[in-house]
C-alpha cells in the first residue's frame, strides 16, 4: 500500500462508509467518496480489498461508456501541457475527463503524474476533470490491476473520457495498451534521428502519433518529422482493426492542432464501433485482466508462503556459490511450494 493511501485510510478509518453509501456517492459523482473508494482499491489490506470488490461489482453495470485513451511519450515531450490542453478542450466541449497514471515506481520517477498534477493548474481545478495519481510503488501488474478497477469507478461516476498516462517509454506502455481503446504516442521533432528515438514495438501500438511543440522555430522540423513518421508507418503491416495510424502535429501552448486530435479519436471510435472491433477489444481486455489477476494472486501467494521464505535465502546463496543451476533452484522452490500446499 502506498504512503499516500495509508495516510488517506488513516484519515477515513473512523468514518468508513457502507457499501450503498460508497456506491450512491460514486454514481452521483461525489469526488470525496470516489477518492475514498479508489483508496480502498489501492490498499493491500484484505478488508479494504473485499469492500473495494463489492463497490466495483455494484458499479460495473454503470461503467463501460467512456472512451479510454492511453497517452505516452519520452520524458520532456510535454505530456502534462498536452494533457491539460486537450483536457481543457474536452471539458469546454461538454465532456467529463478523468486522468489516471500507470507508474509502478513514481517515488523515483521524474515524470510522475504526482508532479504533473501540480503543473496542470487549470485542469486540476476544473469541475469537470478528475486527476488521480497512481500508487507510489508496487509491481507493474499490481498497479495495472488497480488502474483497471479505478477506470470502472470513474466511468460509473460519469466521466466519459479517461486518459491513462504512462511515464517514459518501456514495459508500462504495453500494459497501458492492453486497457485502452485508443493509444496516442507523443513525440518531439528536432531531437536527433526521430526514428531512432523510440522502439518500433511502441510505434506499432500507436493509433496516432502526435508531434508536440510544433510552434515557432520548431514548426518546420515538426512538419518534416511528420513526413518521416508517415513514411515509416507505411512499412508496418496493416492493423487487424482496419485502422491506419495517423500522424499529426500540435502545439500545446498555442492549442494549434488540439481540436484535430480529438477529431481523429472520434473518427477512430466511429469506425471501430461500426466494424465491431471496439466491442471485441473490450471483451479481450476483460479476459486479459482476469488472467493477469490470476497470475498476480498466484505470485503473491507463492512468495508469501512460509516454506518459500525459509528456502529462498539458502538457494540464493547456493546460486551465488555456483552450487546449483537457476533451473534446478527454481524447480526445487516450486516443488517445495506444492508439497507445502498439499501438506496443508
Amino acid at each position: 500500500i502506498s504512503k499516500s493511501a495509508v495516510e488517506k485510510l488513516k484519515r477515513t478509518k473512523q468514518k468508513l462508509l457502507t457499501l450503498d453509501e460508497y456506491t450512491d456517492g460514486i454514481l452521483s459523482c461525489n469526488r470525496t467518496i470516489l477518492g475514498q473508494a479508489i483508496t480502498l482499491v489501492e490498499s493491500s489490506l484484505a478488508e479494504h480489498n473485499e469492500m473495494a470488490q463489492q463497490i466495483i461489482e455494484k458499479c460495473l453495470p454503470h461503467s463501460g461508456e467512456s472512451i479510454r485513451i492511453g497517452i505516452t511519450g519520452i520524458p520532456g515531450v510535454g505530456k502534462s501541457t498536452f494533457i491539460e490542453a486537450l483536457g481543457k478542450y474536452l471539458t469546454g466541449s461538454g465532456h467529463k475527463l478523468a486522468v489516471l497514471a500507470i507508474d509502478p515506481s513514481s517515488q523515483r520517477s521524474k515524470g510522475s503524474i504526482l508532479g504533473d498534477k501540480t503543473r496542470m493548474e487549470e485542469l486540476s481545478v476544473d469541475p469537470d476533470a478528475f486527476i488521480r495519481p497512481s500508487p507510489a510503488a508496487g509491481s507493474l501488474g499490481g498497479v495495472a490491476r488497480k488502474t483497471r478497477e479505478t477506470i470502472i469507478l470513474c466511468e460509473a461516476a460519469g466521466f466519459d473520457v479517461i486518459f491513462i498516462e504512462t511515464v517514459g517509454v518501456g514495459q508500462s506502455e504495453t500494459v497501458v495498451h492492453s486497457m485502452v481503446d485508443f493509444f496516442l504516442l507523443l513525440m518531439l521533432a528536432g531531437a536527433g534521428d526521430e526514428l531512432q528515438g523510440i522502439k518500433r514495438g511502441i510505434m506499432e501500438m500507436a493509433d496516432t502519433i502526435v508531434i508536440n511543440k510544433a510552434d515557432g522555430d520548431n514548426l518546420n522540423k515538426a512538419l518534416l518529422a511528420k513526413k518521416e513518421y508517415e513514411n515509416a508507418l507505411h512499412l508496418f503491416p496493416p492493423n487487424e482493426s482496419g485502422w491506419y495510424p495517423k500522424v499529426t502535429t500540435c502545439s500545446s501552448i498555442s492549442k494549434d492542432g488540439i481540436e484535430e486530435i480529438w477529431e481523429i479519436v472520434e473518427e477512430f471510435k466511429e469506425k471501430m464501433t461500426g466494424n465491431g472491433f471496439f466491442g471485441k477489444r473490450r471483451q479481450e481486455q476483460k479476459q486479459l485482466s482476469m488472467q493477469s489477476s490470476i497470475e498476480d494472486q498466484l505470485m503473491s501467494d507463492f512468495y508469501s508462503a512460509d516454506v518459500i521464505k525459509k528456502l529462498m535465502p539458502d538457494l540464493i546463496q547456493m546460486l551465488q556459490n555456483n552450487q546449483i543451476s537457476s533451473y534446478a533452484a527454481a524447480q526445487r522452490v516450486v516443488e517445495a511450494y506444492f508439497m507445502g500446499k498439499f501438506k496443508d
